[in-house]
């Protein structure tokens, strides 16, 4: 199958479905210094008492560990727009059920059952 290197096969930030992109190691270290950095505040707000925004903050943190892991480490970042929109698909549909989880959560009536 013949290659063309016009502008609408890929651009510079995504690469085409027919090659593969070898990331750094540089760059597997810096995914995994910066996971272990939200690991690290993760711990840290389990001891600042925020109320009810703990679970919120817990959630967030959670959250962009997982997009890092997604992007990076399922190599998301350098698939195909397709991929990439079934994954945020996939995401949008995890923060709608978190969403609406919490707002059950915080509209109970605590101490009156």
């Amino acid at each position: 199958m013949a290659h063309s290197n016009s502008a609408h096969d890929h651009d510079d930030l995504h690469v085409a479905d027919d090659s593969h992109h070898i990331v750094s190691p540089m760059q597997y270290l810096a995914v995994y210094i910066a996971l272990l950095v939200a690991t690290g505040l993760t711990v840290g707000a389990a001891f600042i008492d925020l109320g009810p925004f703990n679970p919120i903050l817990a959630l967030a943190i959670a959250c962009f560990k997982s997009v890092l892991v997604i992007l990076f480490f399922m190599h998301v970042y350098y698939s195909s727009r397709l991929t990439m929109l079934t994954v945020a698909a996939g995401f949008f549909t995890f923060l709608v059920l978190i969403m609406m989880t919490l707002s059950d959560y915080m509209s109970r009536s605590w101490g009156l059952w």
